[in-house]
């Protein structure tokens, strides 16, 4: 679907009111067609053009979908951090899953190995909702492809690590916890994260599932893992209860610096 601007459709009303006039063409419904009928995708597609926002068009053309895809800006030289206004507020707001493809300066070749073109899922155990785990699965197995699934931990101070404090008279001497705590952080986090797929993978056992955790940071940890992967799936939040939708700090980063397709799949609503 092709959204008209907002300037284009008062152009229009002009020209009309002058008189009868042609149809304005469409040229990038056009320009969308022909780059698909050269490619011979043997799907049926149907073309639309909707006038308005893109904001306001696309999120309530989305309505009933299974899948909304966009593309990331990517102008000038920092194609990594151009986003675009319009694939973030899609990304906050589409009632349904939302693919942004980034633009070609970041994305990565995939090789030949045996997780290229794998499904990369982003998973908090306790936070992450059930409709982002079950699209990554879905996702997985329609693609034929490995879902590797990686959490993220902070692990606590180690010995010798300073303490911040906002004042010197106000710092501490660092807690030295047990010499096994990260390992014991690492194991938990692994028990948990085996609880929460495992009735994914129950439902879905076709699907070779590559759990992993990860003692460092989200962000980096998924940025890097998107090298290889063909599809990046993490969640958004749930509305808080002043109404706004919080895309979260870690789909954030990602939509900007990833090097393939992010899917920003929403939680199920609630009344």
């Amino acid at each position: 679907a092709h959204v008209r601007s907002d300037a284009l459709q008062l152009g229009a009303a002009r020209i009309a009111s002058l008189g009868p006039s042609p149809e304005i063409p469409d040229t990038v419904t056009a320009a969308v067609r022909t780059v698909v009928e050269e490619r011979g995708h043997p799907l049926p597609v149907r073309y639309e053009t909707l006038d308005g926002s893109v904001t306001d068009a696309l999120p309530a053309a989305a309505r009933g979908a299974r899948l909304l895809v966009t593309g990331s800006r990517g102008h000038g030289g920092f194609a990594s951090l151009l986003l675009g206004s319009t694939s973030r507020t899609l990304a906050a707001t589409a009632p349904c899953p939302l693919v942004v493809v980034p633009h070609e300066a970041r994305t990565a070749t995939l090789g030949s190995g045996a997780a290229a073109g794998r499904v990369l899922l982003g998973l908090h155990p306790e936070e992450t909702p059930d409709e982002v785990v079950a699209f990554a699965f879905e996702a997985a197995h329609h693609r034929g492809v490995p879902l590797a699934a990686v959490t993220a931990v902070r692990l606590p101070p180690q010995p010798g690590s300073p303490v911040v404090a906002p004042a010197p008279a106000l710092q501490m001497p660092p807690q030295l916890p047990l010499a096994d705590t990260a390992e014991r952080f690492v194991r938990e986090a692994e028990r948990e994260q085996a609880e929460r797929l495992r009735p994914f993978a129950a439902r879905r056992p076709e699907v070779e599932l590559v759990p992993s955790v990860v003692p460092a940071d989200a962000v980096g940890v998924l940025v890097e893992g998107s090298r290889d992967a063909g599809l990046l799936v993490v969640g958004r939040h749930h509305r808080h209860r002043f109404g706004s939708l919080l895309l979260g700090s870690v789909a954030h980063a990602v939509l900007h610096h990833a090097h393939c397709p992010v899917a920003v799949v929403p939680p199920a609503s609630r009344p």
